[in-house]
């Protein structure tokens, strides 16, 4: 949706769960006249026309059958409603919305129905058979900035907070969806806007003796570069908790890696056994290490075999380990590190934990000591640093809060406000970090304007710039091809 596109008050109806069996299902419409379109639908429509916004309405959906269109002399049977018993579609509970009150600003019913697939998509196709328009992906959202009900952080955040994969990651989306960045980003803009009538005064009143530096508090603009520069670093740790990490189980065959996927997933995802090659194929599912989202990797056991089938799951590990964020190279615990083992960790460029599996076993059966022979120099003779060492047992738990620590201290490396909380802003977006770096540049570039005692009016160009820059992060200055990037992402049902 651009723009250009969008046809004001429009009535728009499109389905707003997901199309799978369910206690209940939703049908959103939106637009001008679109609680007299759905009264017609609607076997009680003077309730519905006579609903105060913020209301539930009770009846049911039907075909054009109201008692006063069904003929005097049908045979059929009428219920309580006066429509004929083929007529039903479903019974529902209409939330009816008036303009302003609502989340598109403008007039809305929602058709709260049985879960249903067939019953939902009844109930979309009549919409549609019957004045409604079906709604494109985020037009409901679109409607909502158009209208001034949002602003595009919030709207954003909505995406975002759906495709959240951790508490973590949501907490973060509901605060920019709360407001936070948004605040942050009108109060930035304050200390400019401030900063700039100080300007324009100095221009039209100008004092002969003071110099461009003397003009106006540079602390205000200073501090606007400051928490610029903090919003820009944001970014990095937003997109770690939207994006995620992968994480990759890799080890010779038996190590534990299967056993160790399903104590993260904490269920039975992957076959467990004690033949060699059980895995040949890889299998992937989300996991939360410490609120970061992972897609966490459990591969083919590393070894040489001549079974096909096996080797080709095990060039496929290889690629995956290349690919990795994280590497957790298992060795079993009650063995200890081989040659292989050896070589594997000398040679991986990727960031690397040796986990040593079956904690709860070695000390039965007499191993020697995990930690025993693992030491930096051995581990990785020729490396500059060594992998971290961990112990754990999938079994009993043992280990497993130490191994989450340190591949969140891995993937949180050099990022700041990695641990950002919720009330703090942070950027949701990579559109977002590029208009506020923008920022960032004009009103660095002020500074060395008024260091460099430049005229009055380049500082202001500056400044100006800024804002406009600003204004994008926020919606108040906003190309037709950004919302059309943007709203194009969403679903359709908001």
């Amino acid at each position: 949706m651009t723009p250009n596109q969008y046809t004001p008050e429009e009535p728009i109806s499109s389905i707003a769960t997901a199309l799978a069996p369910a206690a209940l299902g939703i049908v959103r419409v939106s637009g001008k006249d679109c609680i007299e379109l759905v009264s017609k639908v609607f076997s009680r429509p003077k309730a519905l026309l006579e609903a105060a916004g913020n209301t539930l309405v009770y009846g049911w959906i039907q075909e054009n059958c109201h008692a006063e269109l069904v003929s005097a002399s049908s045979n059929r049977s009428r219920n309580e409603f006066g429509m004929t018993s083929e007529a039903k579609i479903d019974e529902v509970m209409l939330a009816v919305y008036r303009a302003p009150k609502s989340f598109t600003g403008e007039d809305m019913v929602e058709i709260f129905c049985h879960g249903g697939p067939a019953v939902v998509m009844a109930i979309q196709k009549l919409m549609l058979k019957n004045g409604f328009r079906q709604a494109n992906r985020g037009e409901y959202t679109f409607r909502a900035f158009i209208n001034g009900k949002t602003d595009l952080t919030r709207a954003e955040a909505v995406k975002e907070i759906i495709d959240s994969h951790t508490d973590v990651s949501r907490s973060h989306a509901a605060g920019r969806l709360a407001g936070s960045l948004f605040k942050e980003i009108d109060s930035i803009k304050k200390l400019i806007i401030d900063t700039l009538a100080a300007i324009e005064v100095e221009i039209e009143y100008p004092e002969d003796e003071e110099t461009i530096a003397d003009s106006f508090d540079r602390e205000d603009i200073e501090a606007a570069a400051e928490r610029l520069e903090a919003l820009v670093e944001s970014w990095r740790g937003e997109k770690l908790y939207q994006d995620g990490a992968r994480v990759v189980l890799a080890g010779r065959t038996n190590a534990g890696k299967s056993s160790l996927f399903n104590a993260i997933l904490k269920e039975e995802r992957a076959i467990v056994s004690d033949i060699e090659g059980t895995t040949r194929d890889w299998l992937e599912s989300w996991a939360s290490i410490n609120g970061i989202p992972v897609r966490l990797f459990d591969t083919a056991g590393l070894r040489q075999t001549s079974d096909v089938i096996e080797a080709q799951g095990v060039e496929i590990s290889r690629s995956l380990v290349h690919d990795a964020d994280v590497v957790l190279y298992l060795v079993d615990g009650t063995q200890g590190l081989n040659y292989e083992d050896r070589e594997f960790i000398e040679k991986c460029e990727v960031p690397l934990i040796v986990v040593f599996t079956k904690s709860d076993k070695a000390g039965v059966l007499g191993a020697a000591p995990l930690g025993e022979g693992v030491a930096s120099n051995e581990v990785r003779a020729q490396g500059e640093t060594s992998p971290s060492v961990c112990k754990i047992s999938s079994k009993t738990g043992e280990g497993m809060a130490e191994l989450f620590k340190q591949i969140y201290t891995i993937l949180t490396a050099g990022i700041a406000g990695a641990a950002t909380e919720r009330s703090q802003a942070g950027l949701g977006s990579a559109r977002q970090k590029d208009a506020v770096a923008a920022a960032l540049e004009s009103v660095r570039h002020a500074l060395v304007s008024a260091d460099d005692n430049y005229t009055l009016d380049a500082v202001v160009q500056d400044l100006e710039d800024a804002l406009d820059s600003l204004g994008e992060v926020t919606g108040d200055v906003t190309p037709d091809d950004v919302l059309g990037s943007i709203f194009a992402n969403f679903c359709v049902g908001k």
